[in-house]
């Protein structure tokens, strides 16, 4: 009978170790909340002058 416990152990050990890294690389690219802020004032901005500019088409 052959011990397969010890390749098991080392699948989970490096299953847990890509899991570490992942979250921490996620961590690191993840964007700051002033840039999230920033990106959200943009969109809305846009989102003001396209209906400005739909209204004005509309002659409303």
């Amino acid at each position: 009978m052959q011990n397969y416990s010890c390749g098991s152990g080392k699948f989970i050990m490096g299953m847990a170790a890509g899991m570490v890294a992942g979250t921490a690389l996620g961590a690191v690219m993840a964007p700051s909340s002033r840039q999230v802020k920033r990106a959200a004032h943009r969109a809305a901005k846009r989102v003001n002058e396209a209906v400005d500019h739909l209204t004005d088409a509309m002659d409303f």
